[in-house]
């Protein structure tokens, strides 16, 4: 029957369940929990039992969807499958129990209820009593939907004074995870086992001129990971160098969604925080001036990177973090030794540039012996330049194209869009009453200060997406002037050693005049000995030793 047909045999007395129809159904939670599928079995149990015993409706399997949530249909994948089963004719009527099954945004209701009766296919809500079949159930929709778009728009006012509120009276709110931190009753106590490490970043960048990079491959060799047993990355120390609550400094305010149907958020500068001094509920883990101290290291090295000629920034020495201690296992430091003939460049360890002579007894090495050992290495390594090539190629195209940004922006994306389903399910639990307005602003504040985190981050990687895109260049191209590069006539650069250098390891003698070093390659995965044999006022000779 179509529906000119079905509603003159409604406007005649009959009624939907006397019509020959084909009749499916359309269940949904919004949790995964046991109880809420135990709800959505009995749901589709209810609804089979219901269409198959009017015997003049045909059963057609039904469509399922579990822990998704009413405000979008746009990840409901049974729901679509549905829509495009009644486009191909599958079915005439659709039992469902609610309004808020199909959706709590009113377009989307009255949108796919259009839709569907385009198909000739009508839908039964039938807690609500409407049968889009009727002529009036378009009003009637439309009046269900905007009551129950407007107790989202409701729940999401009282979210928003409730972070007002606790903002005024100075609860701490953000994540929940702040590595030196811990949250107890909206106050901040410090975890000193952690609290420690951040003492040492502080130093480290603001006393001891470090860079962040190099902070991350100090903590590193000193055995420190982070939370998840990884090493610290450089975006982690930045935030902690630049979060004024190691201060002991309150801030909140720092964004807020435009509009309670989207998940954007609006992320207001430093100047528009709330912020102040509370060390009750923000107790400092460094002093006040070592942490302004190192901000204005920061905004200095941050005015200069953002500056158009970044390349006396960006320039990092080619064996930078790459020769090691033999004793300590520590990076080498570099320096200048002054000569009346010239300045040469040295490499010492770090213990060394602390301490001097008691605090290691490695040989320093010169930038003109790691050169001619790297230079003997790739010539006799030359069979291999199709190899590094390659490997160089693939370095560079992976840093311009952005990869490992790309991949971090869809798992912050990933991470979000779990949070807000789970908001959902939330609110879902709010409105059937099986959870307090409590218990729901609590567990919502929670949602809402993670995905303001990630929001944050999510931001930096895509300015950086947009650097990287800048770097972009010609395979071919990049190919040819890598080629140009292994030819070594103007030096080694920095991606170079990037790409075929691991690190060099360091190891004295008793002889102070012979040095024993061991290459270890990436590009080719191979390790190779030299000796470093010293003779007053003559050059350095660097032998390879065959074992």
């Amino acid at each position: 029957m179509d529906i000119y047909d079905i509603r003159n045999a409604l406007n005649s007395g009959r009624t939907i369940y006397d019509l020959p129809l084909r009749v499916t159904y359309y269940a949904r939670v919004s949790t995964d929990k046991d109880e809420q599928l135990h709800s959505l079995s009995a749901q589709v149990r209810y609804y089979t039992e219901f269409i198959q015993k009017c015997p003049d409706w045909t059963f057609v399997e039904g469509y399922i969807d579990e822990g998704i949530s009413g405000t979008s249909v746009g990840k409901r994948e049974n729901f679509l499958r549905m829509i495009d089963d009644a486009r191909s004719g599958r079915f005439d009527f659709i039992v469902t129990k609610e309004i808020s099954r199909f959706s709590r945004n009113t377009l989307d209701s009255i949108q796919y209820t259009q839709e569907l009766l385009r198909c000739g296919v009508g839908v039964l809500f039938q807690s609500d009593n409407i049968n889009t079949l009727m002529p009036d159930a378009e009003l009637r929709l439309t009046i269900m939907s905007s009551i129950a778009q407007d107790e989202v728009r409701k729940i999401s006012e009282r979210v928003k004074f409730g972070f007002k509120r606790a903002i005024e009276h100075g609860v701490v709110l953000g994540n929940n995870r702040i590595w030196g931190y811990e949250k107890q009753n909206g106050k901040l106590v410090i975890k000193e086992d952690e609290a420690k490490i951040v003492r040492i970043i502080f130093d480290l960048y603001a006393n001891q001129h470090m860079g962040i990079r190099t902070i991350a491959a100090q903590l590193t060799s000193m055995g420190y990971e982070n939370s998840k047993g990884n090493p610290f990355s450089f975006s982690t120390i930045r935030g902690i160098l630049s979060n004024p609550k190691y201060k002991g400094y309150y801030c909140g305010g720092k964004s807020c969604k435009y509009d309670y149907k989207l998940s954007d958020r609006k992320y207001f500068s430093q100047e528009e925080w709330v912020m102040y001094k509370d060390e009750e509920n923000v107790p400092p883990i460094v002093s006040e001036e070592l942490w302004d101290k190192a901000n204005l290291i920061l905004s200095k090295r941050s005015a200069k990177q953002s500056a158009e000629d970044k390349t006396g920034y960006q320039n990092r020495y080619p064996y930078s973090g790459k020769i090691i201690c033999g004793i300590h296992k520590l990076p080498y430091y570099r320096s200048l030794y002054r000569y009346k003939s010239g300045n040469k460049e040295i490499w010492q360890c770090q213990e060394y540039s602390r301490k001097g002579k008691g605090g290691c007894t490695s040989p320093v090495l010169y930038t003109t012996e790691l050169d001619d050992i790297m230079r003997q290495v790739l010539n006799e390594l030359s069979i291999h330049k199709a190899e590094i090539i390659h490997e160089l190629v693939q370095l560079y195209t992976t840093l311009g194209s952005g990869a490992k940004t790309e991949e971090d922006i869809a798992h912050c994306k990933v991470k979000i869009e779990d949070i807000l389903r789970r908001k959902d399910k939330l609110l879902d639990l709010s409105i059937g009453g099986r959870i307090t307005d409590d218990e729901f602003s609590l567990r919502n504040d929670r949602f809402n200060e993670e995905i303001a985190t990630l929001q944050g981050r999510l931001q930096e990687l895509e300015a950086e997406k947009l650097k990287n895109q800048d770097m972009m260049q010609s395979i071919e191209t990049l190919r040819q002037a890598i080629t140009e590069e292994l030819d070594f006539s103007n030096g080694f650069s920095v991606g170079v050693m990037d790409a075929l250098l691991d690190h060099i390891e360091v190891k004295g003698t008793e002889d102070k005049n012979r040095v024993e070093v061991q290459v270890y390659l990436k590009a080719v995965n191979e390790t190779v000995d030299f000796t470093i044999s010293r003779a007053r006022n003559k050059t350095s000779v660097c032998t390879r030793q065959y074992i």
